[in-house]
């Protein structure tokens, strides 16, 4: 069944910053995904390292143009879009959409971080965004799975600075905010979704495993928060959903309202 936010997700949502979706992509549309991936010479030649505060290093490649890729039919897939809608209550657009690669026994760790600690700085005014992780690979403690502190969103954004060539939490804060709040660490199975706020706290540890834990974030912005200055990622734009048959390279890509149920 294609995932629909129940009145419970939204209240979860609300509380604790995140729904996990265990099946949101189905298991012919995440191997396609997979195999898109691994074959995108053009994805990996626009990708980038970033490196955490021990010098190991994680690559991510970031696109803020939508197309007729997998990548795009997922971003504007009806279930994605409309969740998306339904948790932050307003219209929302794409902000931009990237691949994580953290390849086995290499891949670095993600320090803590909220992403709307540096969206604020590219002219985004509220904390209304969000995205969502969608596992490639099976994602487990020992590959680096992301890891998540329930309810942190609520903290407001935090002071952010660099450690490595990452933007993280405040360093001196986050232990004490790790006192009173519990820390879950997310594994997932290829296809899983992970819907986040943009100020909930996060991070993932090394991959030392022999496995890689790619994953596909798919990030939004709400129609009222355009940024009153573009610098980095996308002003506000009609989001053209698409049926959730459409996700699939050769299905049809009938088009739907940004609001249609």
């Amino acid at each position: 069944m294609v995932y629909r936010v129940s009145p419970r997700d939204r209240e979860e949502f609300a509380e604790l910053g995140f729904v996990l979706v265990r099946g949101l992509l189905r298991t012919d549309e995440s191997e396609a995904l997979s195999a898109a991936a691994r074959r995108d010479r053009q994805m990996e030649s626009e990708a980038t390292a970033r490196s955490d505060a021990s010098g190991a290093q994680t690559v991510l490649a970031v696109r803020n143009q939508l197309g007729n890729d997998i990548y795009s039919r997922i971003v504007r897939s009806r279930r994605l879009v409309a969740a998306m809608t339904a948790f932050l209550d307003d219209e929302v657009y794409h902000y931009h959409h990237k691949l994580m690669l953290k390849e086995a026994r290499v891949g670095g760790a993600w320090e803590w971080h909220q992403d709307y600690g540096y969206w604020y700085n590219y002219g985004c005014l509220y904390p209304t965004m969000a995205s969502c992780f969608i596992a490639i690979d099976r994602a487990t403690r020992a590959n680096g799975c992301l890891q998540v502190i329930p309810g942190s969103h609520l903290l407001g954004r935090l002071d952010h600075g660099k450690i490595g060539g990452q933007t993280a939490a405040d360093p001196e804060r986050v232990p004490h905010i790790l006192d009173r709040l519990p820390l879950l660490h997310v594994e997932m199975e290829p296809g899983d979704g992970l819907f986040f706020h943009a100020n909930i706290l996060h991070r993932s540890d090394a991959n030392t495993s022999p496995d890689p834990r790619w994953a596909m974030i798919a990030c939004y912005n709400t129609r009222k928060n355009t940024p009153y200055t573009v610098l980095r990622h996308n002003g506000y734009h009609r989001l053209e959903m698409l049926d959730d048959d459409a996700i699939l390279p050769g299905t049809p890509s009938d088009l739907l309202s940004p609001h249609a149920p």
